[in-house]
C-alpha cells in the first residue's frame, strides 16, 4: 500500500455523485439531480447540484464520479487494533465450552495479548497492525479510534500509543488515541488492583498525557476487570488532566457503569448488553453515545441483546464499530459489522449507517470535522459502486468501495470501477 503522501490529490471538481441520504445535510438537491462537490486543499469547498456549480470551480480539475452514491468516510469508532500476536486458541476454547470468565481466570484472555505485547518492540506492532488497519480502510473508513490497554505499563502503554500515531501518519487516516490502562490487572499487581489504579493515575496517565499521546481515557469497568469505585477514580484523574472519558460499560453484567460515565459527560458507553433504563436516561442527559459492538456479541455467542428500542425511543444516538481485537472480536470489516448491527440488533439500515458515520464521529468527539459532508470538514468520503444505500448492509464479504477520499487524498481499494455484477449507475 502506498504511503498517504504518495496518494494523488483529491483536489478538483468530483462531479456526476449520487448523494446517499443525510450524507450532506446542509445541502438540498432537486429531485433526481447529481451532486457535485469542490476539493481545495484537501477540504471540500463546495458541494451541491451538479447543474449549479460555481464559476470559481469552472476550470478546476475534474473527477467523473460515474453515477457511484457518495458518503461520508465511515468511522470506525472502537478498535483494539495495536497488539501482539493473537488468540485464535481461545476462539477454539470457546467451541468447546470455555466462558470469557473462565478463559480469563485462566490467564487467557487479555492478559496473554499482554505478554505477547510486551515483548514486540514498536516496530513489530506497526508491522503486525499495518495490515489490519489497511483491511478497515478498504471498506472506506477515513477515521478510526485505536485504544491502549495491552501494555499496562507506562513503557509498553507509551509504545503501544506511539505506534497508533504512527499508523495515522502513514497511512493519512485520522486516529483517535484512547488510554486504556485500567483494561486489566497485569500479573505484576496480581492482587493489588488499587494500587494499579494508583499507577494508572498517578504515573501512566500524566506522563502519557504529556507527551500528546492521548485524545480520551478509556475503562473496562466488569467484575472481571475494574470497580465502580476504580472506574471513578479514573474519571477524575482524566478530568484532572482535560481528557474526555468513555467506558466498557455493561458487556457482561448491570455493573451501573453507564450511570458513572454519563455523570463524568463520556462521549460513549461501548458494548451496553445489559444497559439498565437508568443507564439510558443517563446517557440521554449527558449526550452521550452508545456503541453497538456486534461482533463481539457474535464471536462470544451471545444471547442478552443491547436494549436497542428503548436507545431508540430515549433517542440515544447509537454508533457501531469493529471492536477489533484480538479475543473477542477479530473483526477486519466495518461494513460486516454494519450488516450484523442489522440482522443481529434489528437495526434499521439509515441507523446503522449513521451508526458508522455521524454517530461514531460524535462517539470520538469528531463532530465538527468527520461524520458528514459539508463546507470547510476535510475532504473524507467514499464513492460506491451499488445502486441502492441499502446495499452496503445487504452485502457481506463483498467490498464495495471504489474510490476512497481520505484527508484530501484518494486511493482506490476497488480498481475495477464497478459494483456486485451492476455498475454503479442507477
Amino acid at each position: 500500500m502506498k504511503t498517504a503522501n504518495q496518494l494523488p490529490s483529491a483536489d478538483g471538481l468530483w462531479t456526476d455523485l449520487r448523494l446517499a441520504p443525510g450524507a450532506a445535510p446542509d445541502v438540498s438537491l432537486p429531485e433526481g439531480a447529481q451532486a457535485a462537490i469542490a476539493v481545495e486543499q484537501g477540504r471540500i469547498a463546495w458541494i451541491g447540484d451538479s447543474s449549479a456549480v460555481p464559476e470559481r470551480f469552472a476550470n478546476a480539475p475534474r473527477h467523473d464520479g460515474a453515477g457511484a452514491l457518495v458518503t461520508p468516510g465511515l468511522i470506525d469508532c472502537h478498535t483494539h487494533l495495536v497488539y501482539g500476536g493473537q488468540r485464535a486458541n481461545e476462539f477454539a476454547m470457546r467451541l468447546a465450552g470455555a466462558s470469557y470468565e473462565e478463559i480469563a481466570k485462566a490467564g487467557g484472555g487479555i492478559v496473554s495479548s499482554v505478554r505477547a505485547t510486551r515483548e514486540a518492540d514498536e516496530d513489530e506492532l506497526f508491522a503486525q497492525a499495518a495490515p489490519r488497519l489497511e483491511q478497515l480502510l478498504a471498506d472506506g473508513v477515513c477515521a478510526i479510534e485505536i485504544k491502549s490497554g495491552y501494555g499496562l505499563s507506562l513503557e509498553h502503554e507509551r509504545k503501544q500509543l506511539r505506534v497508533a500515531r504512527r499508523l495515522g501518519e502513514a497511512h493519512g487516516v485520522t486516529v483517535r488515541t484512547t488510554f486504556l490502562g485500567a483494561h486489566a490487572l497485569p500479573p505484576e499487581y496480581a492482587g493489588r488492583s488499587g494500587e494499579y489504579i494508583d499507577a494508572v493515575c498517578r504515573e501512566m496517565m500524566p506522563a502519557l498525557a504529556a507527551e500528546g499521546l492521548i485524545d480520551a481515557v478509556d475503562v473496562f469497568c466488569e467484575r472481571i476487570a475494574f470497580s465502580l469505585e476504580e472506574t471513578e477514580r479514573v474519571f477524575q484523574a482524566a478530568r484532572a488532566l482535560g481528557l474526555p472519558v468513555k467506558l466498557h460499560a455493561e458487556q457482561l453484567s448491570d455493573m451501573g457503569g453507564a450511570a458513572l460515565a454519563a455523570r463524568y459527560g463520556a462521549l460513549s458507553c461501548d458494548h451496553i448488553e445489559h444497559l439498565s433504563p437508568e443507564g439510558i436516561a443517563a446517557m440521554r442527559e449527558a449526550g452521550t453515545v452508545a456503541v453497538l459492538l456486534p461482533g463481539a456479541y457474535y464471536t462470544l455467542r451471545d444471547t442478552h441483546l443491547p436494549p436497542i428500542e428503548a436507545l431508540r425511543a430515549a433517542g440515544v444516538p447509537m454508533a457501531v464499530s469493529t471492536d477489533h481485537n484480538p479475543g473477542t472480536s477479530p473483526a477486519l470489516s466495518l461494513l460486516l459489522m454494519v450488516n450484523m448491527a442489522c440482522t443481529l440488533f434489528r437495526l434499521t439500515v439509515p441507523e446503522a449507517l449513521a451508526g458508522v458515520t455521524v454517530h461514531a464521529a460524535k462517539a470520538l468527539g469528531l463532530e465538527t470535522t468527520h461524520g458528514v459532508l459539508g463546507v470547510g470538514r476535510p475532504a473524507d468520503f467514499v464513492l460506491w459502486n451499488v445502486r441502492e444505500t441499502a446495499e452496503l448492509a445487504y452485502w457481506f464479504g463483498h467490498r464495495p468501495a471504489r474510490i476512497v477520499v481520505r484527508q484530501g487524498r484518494v486511493s482506490f481499494p476497488s480498481p475495477s470501477g464497478r459494483g456486485q455484477g451492476e455498475g454503479t449507475r442507477p
